[in-house]
């Protein structure tokens, strides 16, 4: 079992770094934190249960968060559609 998380992780962010970041960036940040949810819950050697939920707020918190890199501004999600833009 923890063998075949530690390969998804693997996987997941594998897949995640083909994914173009010009246009999607939420996708790509849902991505990005659920491979990061799944690696800490497979790190900790978390039950079933707290793996999906570990994966699912990773994904979500990645979905908020954008990060312009040009001008170095991150970008909240107001929950309606829009953005708010502050300094990272």
């Amino acid at each position: 079992m923890k063998r075949s998380l530690i390969f998804a992780s693997i996987a997941s962010l594998t897949l995640a770094g083909c994914i173009d970041t010009t246009d999607n960036r939420e996708v790509t940040g849902a991505a990005l934190g659920a491979g990061a949810g799944l690696i800490g819950a497979a790190v900790f050697d978390a039950n079933a249960g707290w793996t999906v939920l570990s994966t699912l707020a990773g994904a979500a918190a990645g979905t908020l968060i954008a990060r312009n890199t040009r001008t170095d501004q991150c970008a909240y999600s107001n929950g309606d559609g829009t953005y708010r833009t502050v300094p990272c």
